[in-house]
């Protein structure tokens, strides 16, 4: 059942809103902004695909335009935090962290400077723009650097609470945002923390947890739903900071319900379903099942066929769930 204390919407399974990511980004950095002079905004050429334009019409002074350099991108907003800004570098996430990865390694955190690096447009709900936008890889890239906070949002309200969180932050963060509408089922009073991940959904003896990230949270609950008429009981995971994981939640809903299902829109290896099978080789082995993209580059089409291809869609999660406990 829907956990009360997370506050979500009361439409959750009815007609919800539907908002991208990206927006809960472009709302929470004016905001943030307002509350601190020091933050800045750098682009590569995506003002307005990225929402930084809501930036740069409230506060133009502090907004800088880099054009097509990605690398450029990365270490200039490593020279304004060295230099007492917090810079927030936005660009589609194949490209930064893809193609700025050497400097954003060498310049960002190496130095561990408070850089904010945004990617957006990741993976497959990127949808028609094909394999070559849809960036898979990109939280393995960003949660094997050290000192690399890695966030990725359910919904755009959370979106909103972690670029708001990071501007606080000391070190160099990455924030995972999505370019088509993910439901908006998180409100304004959910709780949102770093590094703390939140159990949305608990059934009456649970048989398997549900561990997801991103646009895939809420298909999670989806299938959860599912379960739950096919008398399987389960717990959602809202598991948003990849980096640094929250490993007492993880061991806690893995020893209760002694099998878990991890889902992201990613490629499997090194995501985030990997950071968890970690966690748990370590505290609390259980059967696992991944639900991402596995071993592929993606591919042209809208989003819903595109997880539905990859099984990465609810009747997967469920497969998957029935699966990892041995029910058919």
């Amino acid at each position: 059942m829907i956990k009360s204390d997370q506050k979500l919407s009361p439409d959750i399974f009815g007609d919800i809103k539907k908002a991208p990511t990206r927006d809960g980004f472009g709302h929470g950095l004016v905001e943030a902004a307002k509350a601190d002079e020091r933050i800045v905004a750098v682009c590569a050429d995506l003002v307005e695909s990225t929402r930084v334009e809501w930036f740069k019409k409230e506060f133009p002074t502090r907004f800088i335009e880099m054009g097509v350099a990605e690398q450029n991108l990365a270490t200039v907003g490593s020279g304004l935090a060295n230099y007492g800004k917090i810079p927030f570098i936005t660009s589609y996430a194949t490209f930064s962290p893809g193609r700025n990865n050497e400097q954003i390694r060498t310049t960002i955190a190496l130095n561990n400077v408070p850089v904010k690096i945004i990617g957006s447009h990741a993976g497959l709900s990127v949808g028609p723009d094909g394999a070559t936008h849809q960036a898979l890889e990109d939280i393995g890239l960003m949660r094997m650097l050290p000192h690399m906070t890695v966030i990725v949002p359910a919904d755009a309200e959370e979106a909103r609470k972690a670029t708001l969180a990071i501007a606080k932050t000391d070190g160099p963060s990455y924030l995972r945002l999505g370019r088509s509408g993910t439901p908006s089922f998180t409100t304004p009073e959910t709780p949102f923390e770093i590094g703390k991940a939140n159990v949305i959904w608990e059934s009456e003896n649970p048989q398997v947890a549900l561990i997801a990230c991103g646009y895939m949270v809420y298909n999670a609950l989806l299938a959860a739903k599912e379960l739950q008429e096919a008398g399987i009981g389960s717990i959602v995971v809202d598991n948003h900071t990849i980096k640094p994981m929250d490993e007492k939640t993880i061991t806690s809903v893995a020893q209760k319900c002694g099998a878990v299902v991890t889902c992201e829109e990613h490629q499997v290896a090194g995501g985030m379903g990997s950071a968890v099978a970690e966690v748990l080789a370590r505290t609390n082995p259980v059967p696992m099942e991944f639900i991402g993209v596995h071993d592929q580059f993606g591919q042209s089409g809208e989003p819903e066929e595109l997880f539905a291809h990859y099984k990465m869609d609810v009747k997967s999660i469920v497969e998957a769930g029935k699966r990892v406990i041995g029910r058919k």
